[in-house]
């Protein structure tokens, strides 16, 4: 089996640390460098739940998009949620290891994810890398579909391929309206605007639109909106990491058995359709 150092090598070849947002915390966050590996898994969320499946797998690595302390914290107490999850990952000598924006920006990367699990083919970043000669590396991706389809039938889509969650799709457009070009963004995207603006596409799908930003989009232009939950949109990305290790473990004979969680770390948990009543 190779050491936690090994794979830690291989991760961050994959999503180099240094290509990480200023503000954003990636990296090892708990391990010992010269533990042996042998199962990992994948999951959006460092939290109780996927820690304790972990526990339950055996797992001697887990890997998340989305880190534990993105602020600086003076206590890992275990009588707080967060020091709760390093008390148990280091009593089962379980390490952590964060990909966040460096795993945004990859090639391939969260979007890339996302727009293979609604089949749409990838034409460009849709904020371009000015660090990628190859145009290949950035936030978002501007996509294709194979035939049109009307916003409606784009919605169930997304709807049936993204993992269920209390939230769905929400949609802001004409259902009928024909989408041939998508822009998409794994995550909070709705500082994205201007860049989907000048992408021209028919349809815009990401995380967390908040109501100002979305209305000015609408009013901007015909741009159709498509809301899915902020984990819905990171999760295929476990899929896609979890595939990348292991074609690596294929090649240096690890062995490796990497897995991927199914656990629901949306927040959000249940959903009341809005109804209307005669006054």
């Amino acid at each position: 089996m190779p050491r936690l150092s090994e794979v830690i090598a291989a991760l961050e070849a994959l999503w180099p640390p240094e290509r990480a947002e200023s503000w954003d915390a990636v990296g090892t966050v708990a391990g010992d460098p010269d533990q042996q590996v042998g199962r990992v898994l994948f999951a959006v969320d460092p939290v109780r739940e996927t820690v304790d499946e972990a526990v339950r797998l055996g797992a001697d690595l887990l890997v998340t998009h989305h880190p534990l302390y993105l602020r600086g914290t003076t206590t890992v107490a275990a009588s707080t949620f967060k020091g709760r999850v390093v008390h148990t990952l280091i009593k089962n000598d379980i390490a952590l290891h964060v990909a966040h924006t460096n795993a945004d920006t990859a090639d391939p990367g969260v979007s890339d994810a996302l727009a293979g699990a609604l089949d749409l083919r990838v034409l460009r970043p849709l904020v371009p890398d000015p660090d990628d000669p190859a145009g290949r590396r950035g936030l978002g991706r501007v996509c294709a579909l194979d035939h049109p389809l009307t916003l409606r039938e784009l919605a169930a889509r997304a709807a049936a391929r993204l993992p269920a969650t209390a939230q769905g799709i929400r949609v802001a457009g004409d259902p009928e309206q024909r989408v041939r070009t998508v822009a998409v963004s794994g995550g909070s995207g709705d500082s994205l605007f201007d860049a989907v603006r000048a992408a021209g596409v028919d349809a815009f799908l990401t995380a967390d639109l908040r109501h100002h930003p979305a209305s000015e989009a609408r009013a901007h232009s015909p741009l159709a909106l498509l809301d899915a939950a902020h984990w819905a949109t990171e999760w295929p990305w476990c899929e896609l990491a979890a595939a990348q290790l292991d074609e690596i473990s294929d090649r240096h004979g690890w062995d490796l058995r990497v897995h991927v969680s199914t656990t629901v770390t949306d927040p959000w948990t249940a959903h009341a359709a809005s109804t209307t009543t005669d006054n």
